[in-house]
């Protein structure tokens, strides 16, 4: 059992994937079986045939491409099935272009009924052997914003006459360029494909307009080198469209993609699109105790500008790469406003300034006498990148020390090269300082890369580090359209300054909310996890710099009306997508949050680089570790490990259960209320997952419905209980926690090495009710450390197990399964059953509602079976009680008989008798009841039982187990 490889072979960056939650879409629904190998007979080109006849690796009988894009963050998912129609086992190659931008989130694969599923891991320095010493970690490299796409590769040996199936999903998200959002999809399976179809969903809160679908487009980047003769759709396109929603489908056969090539290299299918805007403060959108805020505000006069061009024109320029930046340069001249200024540094052994004198403003002369110039730029010689960058500076800070520069221009340093330094200053550290202190963050400097020979690490550190952006131009690509396209999106500046604050103290976690410019056709994009959720409204305020004049936008935006009008997006979303009806578990489910996630982890990277210092850059690098981990995303820091397919000598699979026996005996566990076919092959499809774990140890078991469990729990709103047994009493507590906080219930990581988390969900009160809201837990999380860290995570429809293999399992269907130390036993429809060795057992109750009410939401409720694997030094808003014993003196019967003071932890806490519902209001328990959110009763205050995320072990003063 080997590790088999998975590369994205571009450049500098190696990007892998894991698996999450593929069962939400129709990749995945049906059985192994239900896979249909004929193909109607239909006339096919010569060529075709040819093709075919001559093919012996495995064919792609299936190649689909579902996305879903929800406010600007698409969730794409590819499903690809390989056959092997030979006797002998052969190598399965599945590859496709990925976004070099977004996030590989999920990575599964099924051979010959067989499903190995990949696992995240924080990326080791160097390959490391596990204790069989077989299986290795892959690094992956690191990353550069340089690549528009990357290519994902997997080989796997496929036994002959059997299937592959790959499932691979991403996230990004989409950038506005020039007006518009582009969402890409790249086909090129290098083969015909029986079965290929993309669909995408676009779906946002603001009406969408100017939807286009281009015809394929045959080379990569947002700056095409060329717009195609045709403006139609590729053929067979089918445009579905409504005021927030679009749904995008193509699906050539087999000969209407011979018709477009036979090299199965179709090209990108690319979908533009814009939304509607308004003045104002932009929109926000609210989910589950996270904010997105985007902002791209219209119909403002463009600010006058400051540009110094620095262009190589060092020996590897010959040629192509001078012609096609001549031509660019000639059309950025002729782009240039009056009230702009600008000059030209061209550099190679020598640096040579087009007008010494300093920047210049735009007349016809001017302009004329700058194309003289550049028609005399001849390249020779070697590269002065820090030279050339020192001489560009110098023109642009003598310029705005001037009595000639305008308060609220912008200034910016395009720079260009094809190649490394190689003449004056060569070492990157020194080239880096000295653009610091030439810059003195009184501008920014925009980078371009041309061809293979550039170091993009210098180039993106100099950007990043000086409030610009860095581009790649490739060696094969048109440079002069490419150029052109990366003026236009700075060409035209509207803001700068730009500042986004929100309600002070109401925020935790914001994105970049300072910006230094903003571009016209561009946004910027703020997200954050709101701080106080028993808020009415957050108020906006966007202050910002334009011509002369300072422009102020405020505004109190009403969270739960947003929050409302944001679920009904996701609820339009999901229409048509096969399991995305719950909302638990649908990814879109929680798309703010991810997106949150997804921004932080980028901003984590970028700084990764501009650190100065180990410690800053490890503190950075830790924290994007963490998020990747917690989010399973595929960054240059994470790394995927994923086991080998087991192929006899003959060239057949390892035995395994046949995938009808496993349908046959999936359906037979089935509740009886659960009867919808999806759902059925839903079940199917897990139990395929279970059965062949070559490390779990699946069986199947009795339906039932309700378990013997104790009292001590946390359940409802929440309420919480513990039994005193030895007491022979019980004890109460509510705690009024908000929406998206996590709470440590149990923490024991230090010994027994046991922790248990709880996220909360809110919902509105029922009617008639005092409360402000309600919350309840939508998560339960619980994580052991030894002998090797491993979690369960269960929500109301599906328990993630994370041991010695990543399983996912439906709540609706009974299974257990037994991983290392961890084990779980599933009620369909009923409980979860959680152990931790042979001492440690929690039960989760499933609560669901078929038809819900407004105030009603699918929950968990907790309860501690077994807590004698336990330490004494347990703590948690649970675990602090478990080993403890109380006393209870009666108060006065003639002023209040059921008031009382309870003696626990050396304190004495006010209590009164009250009897509480639990087991899901099966059963009552009496209780005495102990006021204010827990208030004496509690070790600390609420604040210190409040994690930063599910898989928090926790080193706060009550968050563990330091008493």
């Amino acid at each position: 059992m080997l590790l088999v490889p998975l590369l994205l072979l571009c450049g500098a960056r190696c990007t892998l994937g894991q698996v999450d939650d593929f069962e939400q879409g129709d990749y995945v629904d049906a059985d192994l079986d239900d896979l249909d190998l004929d193909i109607a007979p239909r006339r096919v080109p010569r060529q075709v045939k040819n093709t075919l006849m001559k093919e012996t690796r495995p064919h792609i009988q299936e190649l689909s491409v579902n996305t879903t894009v929800i406010s600007r963050y698409a969730f794409t998912t590819v499903r690809c099935v390989l056959l092997n129609r030979h006797a002998a086992a052969g190598e399965g190659v599945f590859h496709f272009p990925v976004p070099a931008g977004a996030f590989v989130s999920n990575f599964t694969m099924i051979i010959a009924g067989r499903v190995y599923q990949s696992q995240v891991r924080p990326k080791e320095r160097r390959r490391v052997k596990q204790p069989d010493g077989k299986a290795r970690y892959k690094e992956s490299g690191d990353t550069s914003s340089a690549l528009e796409v990357e290519l994902f590769r997997m080989a796997a040996s496929i036994p002959g006459g059997n299937r592959a199936v790959f499932l691979l999903t991403y996230e990004e998200l989409l950038q506005r360029r020039l007006g518009r959002y582009e969402h890409v999809t790249s086909l090129r399976p290098l083969q015909l494909v029986s079965r290929l179809r993309v669909d995408v969903t676009i779906v946002d809160h603001s009406a969408i307009t100017a939807l286009e679908v281009l015809p394929l487009r045959r080379s990569s980047g947002p700056n095409p080198a060329r717009t195609p003769a045709k403006t139609e759709p590729p053929v067979t396109t089918t445009v579905r469209r409504e005021k927030n929603v679009c749904k995008i489908t193509f699906s050539p056969n087999i000969v209407q993609q011979a018709k477009i090539t036979t090299n199965g290299i179709l090209g990108d299918f690319v979908i533009r699109y814009d939304v509607q805007r308004h003045m104002g403060i932009g929109d926000v959108q609210v989910q589950n105790g996270y904010f997105v805020h985007y902002f791209a505000p219209k119909d403002l006069p463009a600010v006058p500008k400051n540009v110094v061009f620095v262009i190589d024109t060092s020996a590897s320029m010959l040629g192509t790469k001078m012609r096609q930046t001549k031509d660019a340069l000639f059309t950025i001249l002729r782009d240039l406003r009056a009230v702009d200024h600008f000059n030209f540094v061209s550099f190679s052994n020598k640096i040579r300034v087009w007008r010494p004198s300093g920047l210049v403003p735009v007349t016809p002369i001017n302009i004329r006498d700058a194309k003289k110039f550049i028609y005399t730029l001849m390249p020779t010689g070697g590269t002065n990148i820090d030279g050339a960058i020192q001489s560009g500076s110098a023109l642009l800070r003598d310029y705005l020390s001037g009595a000639h520069a305008g308060a609220n221009s912008v200034s910016l340093i395009i720079f260009l090269t094809d190649g490394r330094p190689t003449v004056g200053e060569s070492q990157s550290p020194a080239i880096l300082g000295n653009t610091r202190s030439a810059v003195l963050d009184k501008f920014c400097v925009f980078t371009i890369g041309i061809g293979n020979d550039v170091d993009y690490k210098l180039l993106e550190r100099m950007s990043l580090e000086n409030c610009g952006t860095m581009r790649r131009i490739r060696e094969e690509a048109d440079a002069s359209a490419m150029l052109k396209g990366f003026y236009e999106e700075i060409g035209t500046p509207l803001l700068s300054d730009i500042r986004i604050n929100y309600t002070a103290g109401s925020m935790d976690h914001v994105t970049q909310h300072l910006f230094a410019n903003y571009f016209n056709g561009s946004e910027m994009v703020v997200a954050g996890k709101l701080g106080n959720l028993s808020s009415e409204s957050l108020r906006v305020q966007v202050t910002a710099s334009n011509n002369d004049r300072t422009v102020v936008l405020e505004r109190d935006v009403s969270l739960r009306r947003r929050e409302s009008e944001t679920e009904k997006r996701v609820k339009a979303a999901g229409a048509g997508v096969p399991g995305s009806g719950d909302a638990f578990s649908w990814p879109a489910a929680d798309f703010v949050e991810r997106l949150w996630g997804f921004l932080t982890v980028k901003e984590e990277l970028r700084s990764r680089l501009r650190s100065r210092t180990s410690k800053e850059r490890q503190e950075h690098i830790q924290r994007a570790t963490d998020l990747s981990l917690a989010y399973r995303f595929l960054t240059p820091l994470t790394g995927m490990l994923v086991d080998e397919p087991e192929v006899l000598a003959d060239g057949i699979a390892a035995p395994t259960l046949s995938v009808g026996e496993r349908a046959s005996a999936a359906a037979n566990v089935v509740p009886d209320d659960e009867d919808d076919g999806m759902l059925r092959r839903e079940v199917d499809r897990q139990s395929l997952t279970l059965s062949n774990n070559r490390r779990g140890r699946v069986e199947r078991r009795p339906t039932k419905k309700s378990v013997t469990i104790s009292k001590t729990s946390a359940d409802g709103d929440p309420h919480f209980v513990v039994d005193f047994s030895l007491s022979k009493m019980a004890v109460c507590f509510n705690i009024n926690g908000e929406p998206g906080h996590v709470l440590r219930l149990v923490s024991d990581h230090k010994f027994s090495g046991v922790t248990v988390n709880g996220k909360l969900i809110g919902a509105p009160p029922p009617p008639g009710s005092h409360k402000h809201q309600r919350t309840y837990f939508s998560s339960i999380t619980v994580v052991v450390d030894r002998p090797r860290r491993a979690y369960i995570e269960v929500t109301p429809t599906k328990v993630i197990l994370d041991g010695l293999d990543r399983l996912v399992l439906p709540c609706h269907s009974t299974a257990s399964v037994e991983s290392g130390a961890l084990s779980v036993a599933i009620v369909g429809g009923s409980n979860v059953t959680v152990s931790v060795g042979a001492n440690v057992t929690f039960v989760v109750l499933l609560h669901r509602y078929k038809n819900p009410a407004p105030y009603q939401r699918d929950h968990l409720g907790f309860y501690i079976q077994d807590s004698e694997g336990l330490s004494p030094s347990c703590h948690g808003l649970l675990g602090q009680f478990l080993h403890e014993e109380v006393g209870v003196v009666e108060g006065d019967p003639s002023e209040n008989p059921s008031s009382a003071l309870l003696k626990v932890r050396g304190r004495s806490v006010p209590v009164v008798r009250k009897s509480r519902r639990i087991y899901g209001g099966a059963r009552s328990v009496e209780c005495w009841f102990a006021r204010n959110n827990g208030g004496k009763l509690l070790d600390g205050r609420y604040e210190d039982y409040v994690a930063t995320h599910m898989f928090d072990t926790g080193e706060g003063q009550h968050g563990s187990n330091s008493a």
